[in-house]
């Protein structure tokens, strides 16, 4: 056989194998719905329309958005677990979604083992913050003042399980702080309940920083390790004197335990081309989220190592499961 004849042979086989446009393994045949766990409106809708929107370009489907908020996100990601395994719905886990098993004595799915992970979205950071004209202007003040009114100031978060429900429990067991908490059931109102005076002050993700930059809000503190870019001089947790609040919020997709091996392939190689687009990259950091694929296997390792991480904060926290 000929060198050129040999090439087309192996380039003939590898496309056989490889991933490759969705007519070789006819999917998507209709609609593909990603399910976020939480109210329209917040930061997991918004970075999710960039990637549905470029998805839908490349397969020449319709790649829709459907909101399941609730429960601390388990009613989405219940709802995801029971679906058909065929690629056609598909699930944006965030940082919930390895903390709520730890929150929940008893869950209707596991959050490994009934799904196939297929690749991480990107991280950003949780702030802590407070009306903007409120006399609070540091941490220092509203710990203070939190422990001059024990039992009588509160707090809000966009709902028990969620990234900013487990960082203001850390917050107040690492303070000490004797506060009452308000659940809502997704960020925009958990937000409105600051801006009205309703509560004292909120755990958010970076959907607040409009409010922030208007001066609507005040950010007292960041989650990450690290202050982040957007709100340089917001300082960490640690930097303003309590430290171990460290808390990322990330996403990823991931489908029902069951989807065919090679629809998660085609899957992965097409959410990381997304990703790598720069036009996908600037709308994601102009929001705020650091774009960050991954292999499924790397997500899988990733989830494991979140869940007992927020299992061990949990128990030393002293937060009991409902």
């Amino acid at each position: 056989m000929s060198l050129n004849r040999l090439v087309a042979a192996v380039a003939a086989a590898w496309l056989l194998l490889a991933p490759g446009p969705s007519g070789a393994l006819d999917y998507p045949t209709g609609v593909v719905r990603i399910v976020i766990p939480y109210l329209p409106g917040g930061s997991a809708e918004a970075q999710t329309r960039f990637l549905a929107s470029e998805l839908q370009k490349q397969w020449g489907k319709p790649v829709i958005i459907e909101n399941k908020p609730g429960a601390g996100t388990t009613i989405g990601a219940a709802y995801v677990a029971t679906q058909k395994p065929d690629g056609h719905t598909l699930y944006l886990a965030s940082t919930s979604h390895t903390v709520t098993p730890s929150l929940y004595k008893s869950l209707p799915y596991d959050p490994i083992k009934s799904f196939e992970q297929i690749s991480m979205v990107s991280t950003s950071p949780f702030l802590i913050l407070v009306k903007g004209d409120s006399d609070i202007k540091t941490l220092a003040d509203l710990v203070q003042l939190v422990k001059s009114k024990p039992g009588t100031m509160s707090w809000a978060s966009s709902g028990v399980g969620a990234g900013p429900y487990l960082s203001g429990q850390l917050f107040k067991t690492k303070s000490g702080l004797d506060v009452v908490h308000v659940p809502f059931t997704g960020t925009p109102p958990s937000l409105n309940a600051v801006l009205g005076g309703h509560v004292n002050y909120v755990f958010a993700d970076i959907t607040s920083l409009p409010l922030v930059r208007s001066g609507q809000l005040r950010a007292l503190a960041v989650t990450t390790p690290k202050r982040s870019l957007l709100v340089p001089d917001v300082s960490t947790f640690a930097e303003a004197g309590i430290p171990g609040i460290e808390v990322s919020n990330w996403s990823s997709v991931i489908a029902p335990a069951g989807t065919p091996k090679d629809i998660v392939a085609f899957l992965n190689a097409s959410i990381v081309k997304a990703l790598q687009l720069p036009e996908v990259q600037a709308s994601y950091q102009k929001l705020g989220f650091v774009p960050q694929s991954s292999t499924s296997e790397e997500v899988t390792s990733f989830m494991r190592s979140e869940m007992q991480k927020y299992a061990d904060v949990i128990k030393n926290a002293g937060l009991q499961p409902n």
